[in-house]
């Protein structure tokens, strides 16, 4: 088959290495004589396969001691409820920004669990910059500080995190997980769903500072108790077992070609591919976020006309480029460019980008 050019944010474009390996593996897993599908949680083949995976994403993202690491289901959605139900202590706030889409779910969820105080809004700059890290602090007694590393939506990236001291800092890394190295031991908690840069839908990445769980409020049902998933390493239940799989070949694949520093390198050059024709487009194209702040993951943009937009969308349909219809809350163009996407399809979207202003410029 002819495979197309992926630019979805999410399910996202795989390695192909590692989507012939699923195929291979599929109904063998590794000799055993079963799939890994079929297999149990509590016993060989998954076991040994899900702690592996565990001691991957330990390993590239050079994870201390003293955080546990597992998957959930459920999705980044989830862990905006389970967060505050958590941690967000009675009688307390916890402080939220609006820097786009994911952040203000966010919020709203842990709103109808507790006080939020909204320590920056984006709403007043059409959400085109993030605040400046060393003036965010956290209010009075609050019971944490969140934020979203990289929105999806509005093509926004924090390149640098506050310092929060003694309150936690927690951070939804949905769409930029394993892209980019990490001051983990910066954060308390770190959560993403790995269907952008790692793997299929299904699972969630969970990164979690034990101390945190000193914080934890009492008498949460059992799947929403973080310190049940802990104990039993994200094993309470039947976890997501394809996506996982998928996660650790990903993870193999990523170390291989030069781990989270590898992966930064290749976001860094693909996005500059994109920018710079916008850069130098005299405005047929606008990217509207300010340059500190651009996403390296989900590169927006806008055409002079919703007509021209459409146009540009058929043109690169003809092209085999899926994905580049923006999100139906914001309109204009998305190319989401996670580690899989290889860069001559970005260089081939750069190219057509050029192509379709000297034709309709």
């Amino acid at each position: 088959m002819k495979r197309k050019k992926n630019y979805f944010a999410g399910p996202a474009v795989m390695p192909l290495e590692v989507l012939q390996q699923l195929e291979d593996e599929l109904i063998d897993f590794e000799g055993h004589g079963l799939s890994i599908l079929e297999a149990s949680h509590r016993d060989e083949p998954f076991e040994g396969m899900y702690f592996e995976c565990l001691d991957l994403v330990r390993s590239i993202l050079q994870i201390p001691d003293n955080y546990e690491v597992f998957f959930l289901g459920g999705g980044a959605t989830l862990q905006f409820s389970m967060i505050p139900l958590n941690f967000l202590a009675p009688n307390s706030t916890a402080d939220y920004p609006n820097t786009g889409t994911w952040s203000n779910k966010a919020a709203k969820d842990a709103a109808k669990i507790g006080s939020v105080n909204t320590y920056y809004d984006g709403k007043a700059t059409h959400f085109s910059a993030l605040p400046v890290p060393s003036e965010v602090k956290p209010s009075p007694g609050s019971s944490y500080l969140y934020l979203c590393s990289n929105e999806t939506t509005g093509g926004i990236q924090w390149q640098e995190f506050p310092q929060t001291g003694d309150v936690p800092l927690i951070a939804d890394i949905s769409s930029d997980l394993l892209s980019r190295p990490l001051p983990i031991s910066q954060f308390s908690l770190l959560i993403g769903g790995v269907q952008k840069n790692v793997g299929p839908a299904g699972a969630t990445l969970i990164i979690l500072k034990k101390e945190l769980l000193e914080r934890q409020n009492k008498g949460l049902p059992s799947y929403l108790d973080y310190s049940i998933h802990a104990k039993e390493n994200g094993l309470y239940n039947t976890p997501p077992s394809f996506s996982i799989w998928a996660v650790k070949l990903a993870l193999q694949w990523i170390k291989k070609n030069g781990g989270v520093e590898g992966m930064a390198q290749r976001a860094n050059h693909k996005a500059s591919l994109l920018y710079d024709v916008i850069d130098q487009s005299g405005g047929f194209y606008r990217n509207h976020i300010e340059k500190p702040y651009r996403s390296n993951m989900n590169v927006v943009f806008r055409l002079p006309s919703e007509e021209l937009e459409n146009k540009f969308l058929q043109e690169a349909q003809k092209a085999d480029m899926l994905g580049l219809k923006g999100h139906r809350s914001v309109g204009g163009m998305r190319a989401s460019i996670y580690n899989a996407l290889p860069t001559e399809d970005v260089e081939a979207l750069a190219l057509l980008m050029r192509d379709f202003q000297e034709k309709n410029g």
